[in-house]
C-alpha cells in the first residue's frame, strides 16, 4: 500500500508511478552505513547523493538531475526534519526503524505543496507487531566510523503498541591522503525517537512520534598543519540540535475516511568557519486535514494544509525570513475502465512572499496483460530562499543577492513502460522538467540571482529486476541532460553526471546473505575547480557478507574494493581561498577510499 499519494491503494494500481524500498532491501543498506540514509538513496536508479561540503561531509538528493533542494523529505508524511532539510538531514537518520521508502519523481507540488518541485522521499516507520521485538546492531570501519543503534517494538495494549529508536554514532577526524586535511570530519551523533500507535481495527487510528537529535562535526586542517597559501589553520565546525513531534489521525465519518496531520520541528546550527561564526534557528510548523471517500469508479480526496517556515540567523540577520503558506487541495482517482486508470490533482496555495500559485498533476495506467504503462505530467514552484547546497557548504557571511528573488516555477512529465513476465521486471522512463527563473549562486562572485532563462533536463531510466528465492538481481541505467545558461553560455548543469550505471546481486536464505555491487559514475561538469573542468569517469564495487551464527547475525561489508579516490587524480585542497571562502573543490567522487565496516545485528 502506497501512503504518499493519499488514495490508500496498492502500488501496482497508482496512475502515478510511485517507487519502494521494502525492508529487506532497507536492511541490506543499513548494514553498509547504519548511521544514515545515503546509500540507501544513492543506490536507487535516478537518484544520486551530491555531497555538498568536503569539509563537514554533508550531501543533498537530487531526483532525475534536479537540485537538491528541490526535493521533499518526509517522514510517515509529515515534515519533521523541516520544510528544507538540507544536506545534513540524510546524515542524521538512521535507517533502522524504517519499514518502507516510497519516492515520487518529478514535480508533486499538487500533492505536497512547496517544496516538491523535484519529487518526494517518504519515510515510512516500522510497526510494532503483536508481540515484543528488539533489534540492537554495532558497527565498526576501517575509516574511524562506529555505530551503536537500538530498536525496541512492544504491544501496550489490544489498540496501543510502541516503538523506540536509540542510536550513538561516532567517526574519527581522517586524512586519507596526508595532505593536512581532513577528509572525513570527526563527528559524534546521538539520536532518540520513541512512536506510539493506536489502532481499533475499526478504520480509526492515531499515530505519535516525537524525536531529538544533538551532533557535533569538525572538519579542515588537521591538528598542527596549516594551509599552503594562508600559513595557518582552518577548522570548520557545526553543532546541530534539532527536536520535533508529529501526530496523525484517522478515522471513520460514514463512508468517508477524515484524517488530520500536523507537526513542529525546530533546528539550531552552530557554525564556525575558520573564525567566521554563524548561527542559525530554523522553525517549521504543519497542519493538514483531508476527507477520503469512494463513489463508484471514483475515490476523491480533498483538504486543507497550511505550513509555516521561520529562519532567523543571529550573525548574518539579512537574510532572515518567515513564510506561511496556506492551501487547498483535490485529488480524484478513476478507474475508468480495468485496464485504465486516471489520476487528477491540483492544490491552490498562497505564499506569503511569493502570492498565488496553482499546481495541478494528471497521471494515467494503461494496462494490457503483462504490460503496464503510466504517462504523468504536472506544474510546481519552489519559494526560494538564500539557503541553498552551495550556501550551505560556504555560509552566508559573505553572499551577495543581485535583487529581489523570484519564485521558482517548474513542470515534468515522465512516460513508464513496464513489463512483468513471472520473477522478472523491466521498466522504461522518459522523463524531462524545466525550470522557470531557477536561482542560481555564482561561484566566481558568490552572488545569488534568478537566471533569466530555464533550467531544463531530459533523459532516460532502464530498470530491471529479477527475483527468484534466493536469487535477486537489479540492473538501472540513467542518462540526465541537465542544461543551464547563465551569461549567455548554455552548459551542463554541474555535478549532475549524465551517465549511472549499476548492478546489484543478491544471494539470500535464513542462514544469511552474500550481495555484491558494481556502480559507474560518468563524466560531471565542474565549477570553480581550478584543476579541471570535467571529471573523470570512475566504477565503485562492494561486497556484503551476513552470517547467522545462533542468535547473532555478523556481517562485513567491504566498499569501494578498487580504492577509488577523487585526491588520485587532483587534490582536493584548493591552491588558494575562493571568493566563498571556500579552501576546497567540490567532491564529484568518493575521498574516503576503500573502507571495511563490520560488526554484529542481534534480534530477539
Amino acid at each position: 500500500m502506497v501512503a504518499s499519494t493519499r488514495s490508500g491503494r496498492r502500488i501496482e494500481d497508482q496512475p502515478l508511478r510511485v517507487e519502494a524500498l521494502d525492508r529487506e532491501e532497507i536492511e541490506e543498506k543499513m548494514l553498509m552505513t547504519p548511521g544514515d540514509i545515503v546509500m540507501m538513496l544513492n543506490e536507487m536508479g535516478g537518484m544520486r547523493v551530491q555531497a555538498t561540503s568536503p569539509s563537514l561531509g554533508t550531501a543533498s538528493v537530487r531526483i532525475q538531475g534536479m537540485r537538491g533542494r528541490y526535493t521533499r523529505v518526509l517522514s510517515d508524511g509529515l515534515p519533521l526534519y523541516g520544510s528544507q532539510p538540507g544536506g545534513l538531514g540524510l546524515l542524521q537518520i538512521p535507517p533502522m526503524d524504517l519499514g518502507q521508502v516510497e519516492v515520487i519523481k518529478g514535480v508533486a507540488s499538487a500533492l505536497h505543496g512547496a517544496g516538491a518541485m523535484g519529487g518526494v522521499v517518504n519515510l515510512l516507520s516500522r510497526r510494532p507487531g503483536d508481540e515484543p521485538e528488539r533489534e540492537v546492531l554495532f558497527n565498526r570501519s576501517t575509516r574511524g566510523a562506529t555505530d551503536g543503534v537500538a530498536w525496541l517494538s512492544t504491544p501496550l495494549s489490544d489498540t496501543w503498541g510502541m516503538t523506540l529508536l536509540g542510536g550513538g554514532h561516532r567517526q574519527d577526524l581522517t586524512d586519507v591522503d596526508g595532505d593536512g586535511w581532513a577528509d572525513m570530519p570527526r563527528y559524534g551523533r546521538g539520536v532518540v525517537r520513541p512512536r506510539f500507535f493506536r489502532d481499533d481495527g475499526q478504520g480509526r487510528s492515531l499515530f505519535l512520534t516525537a524525536g531529538a537529535t544533538r551532533e557535533t562535526r569538525a572538519g579542515g586542517t588537521v591538528p598542527d598543519r596549516v594551509l599552503p597559501a594562508s600559513e595557518a589553520s582552518y577548522r570548520e565546525t557545526l553543532d546541530t540540535r534539532r527536536q520535533d513531534v508529529g501526530a496523525l489521525w484517522q478515522t471513520l465519518a460514514g463512508r468517508s475516511v477524515v484524517t488530520a496531520r500536523a507537526a513542529l520541528a525546530h533546528q539550531s546550527h552552530d557554525h564556525r568557519f575558520g573564525k567566521t561564526r554563524e548561527r542559525d534557528r530554523h522553525r517549521t510548523g504543519f497542519a493538514e486535514l483531508a476527507v477520503r471517500r469512494t463513489a463508484g469508479r471514483h475515490t476523491w480526496v480533498a483538504g486543507a494544509a497550511i505550513e509555516h517556515h521561520a529562519y532567523r540567523p543571529v550573525d548574518v540577520p539579512r537574510f532572515a525570513h518567515a513564510f506561511t503558506t496556506p492551501g487547498l487541495f483535490v485529488q480524484d482517482d478513476v478507474d475508468v475502465r480495468s485496464w485504465l486508470a486516471l489520476s487528477m490533482s491540483g492544490r491552490l496555495d498562497r505564499h506569503s512572499e511569493y502570492g498565488w500559485f496553482l499546481s495541478p498533476r494528471v497521471s494515467g495506467l494503461l494496462r494490457s496483460g503483462g504490460w503496464s504503462t503510466r504517462l504523468s505530467a504536472g506544474t510546481g514552484f519552489f519559494g526560494p530562499t538564500p539557503l541553498t547546497e552551495e550556501t550551505e557548504a560556504a555560509g552566508l557571511a559573505r553572499l551577495t543577492v543581485d535583487g529581489p528573488l523570484r519564485a521558482e516555477r517548474g513542470r515534468s512529465v515522465s512516460l513508464d513502460l513496464t513489463r512483468t513476465h513471472g520473477p522478472a521486471a523491466f521498466t522504461a522512463t522518459l522523463f524531462a522538467s524545466r525550470i522557470v527563473d531557477p536561482v542560481h549562486v555564482d561561484r566566481s562572485t558568490y552572488t545569488l540571482r534568478n537566471l533569466d532563462h530555464p533550467t531544463t533536463n531530459a533523459g532516460v531510466e532502464l530498470l530491471g529486476t529479477f527475483r527468484q528465492p534466493p536469487f535477486a538481481l537489479t540492473a538501472s541505467y540513467t542518462h540526465v541532460r541537465a542544461r543551464e545558461r547563465v551569461d549567455g553560455a548554455i552548459a551542463d548543469v554541474a555535478q549532475t553526471p549524465r551517465h549511472s550505471l549499476g548492478l546489484v546481486a543478491m544471494v539470500e536464505n535464513e542462514d544469511g546473505r552474500v550481495g555484491f555491487e558494481l556502480f559507474h559514475t560518468g563524466r560531471q561538469r565542474l565549477e570553480a575547480d581550478p584543476y579541471r573542468d570535467v571529471s573523470a569517469p570512475y566504477t565503485l564495487a562492494g561486497v556484503l557478507i551476513e552470517r547467522r551464527v545462533g542468535p547473532l547475525r555478523l556481517f562485513v561489508n567491504l566498499e569501494n574494493l578498487t580504492d577509488v579516490r577523487q585526491q588520485r587524480w587532483d587534490p582536493v585542497l584548493r591552491p588558494d581561498r575562493a571568493p566563498d571562502g571556500r579552501w576546497t573543490v567540490d567532491a564529484w567522487a568518493p575521498l574516503d577510499g576503500r573502507v571495511v565496516n563490520g560488526g554484529v545485528r542481534v534480534q530477539f
